[in-house]
């Protein structure tokens, strides 16, 4: 008889109990700050070109070669306005095959690979999920507007600088 009023009593309880499922896709689930969806390339807004010189250090190091790019002279840089001499032409990954290890972020030296948000860019055909330059540009300026992305490397420039001494009176 208590076994059954303990049974009862746990019922009720976990009838009015929150829901702990979310109702995925109606409503998704917001992600973490440090969640890894598919790498995309990023945006250098101060001279108005892509970070990304194509030095396929990403590519020699990806261990599933899902990259491939190009590289061609950097316009800007005969005009002075920017300081790469070399600036991407192609750029593709094949988002099938990338496992998401981080690996190409790891090992880029100009900042220009992160790893986005980005996860839901599932399509019918098998060779659908190849995307190349501009997808991946609008995926890394996306992501830099929403995580407020400074580059790695301004970073360590603005920590390393001593902090400016007040005048003596």
């Amino acid at each position: 008889m208590l076994a059954s009023l303990k049974g009862m009593l746990l019922t009720i309880v976990s009838t009015f109990k929150k829901p702990v499922t979310d109702q995925y896709p109606k409503k998704p689930r917001e992600k973490e700050p440090r969640y890894m969806g598919f790498p995309a390339l990023t945006w250098d807004h101060e001279v108005g070109e892509p970070f990304c010189t194509a030095c396929m250090v990403c590519i020699r190091n990806c261990p599933t070669q899902c990259m491939s790019a190009t590289m061609k002279d950097n316009p800007l840089q005969k005009e002075g306005k920017s300081s790469r001499r070399k600036i991407v032409d192609t750029f593709e990954i094949n988002l099938n095959r990338c496992i998401l290890c981080g690996i190409c972020v790891e090992v880029c030296n100009f900042d220009a690979i992160v790893m986005s948000h980005e996860h839901e860019m599932s399509v019918f055909e098998r060779n659908g999920d190849r995307v190349d330059l501009v997808p991946l540009l609008e995926m890394g300026m996306k992501y830099q507007e929403e995580s407020g992305w400074v580059p790695p490397s301004k970073k360590a420039k603005a920590e390393a600088k001593p902090a400016p001494e007040k005048a003596s009176v």
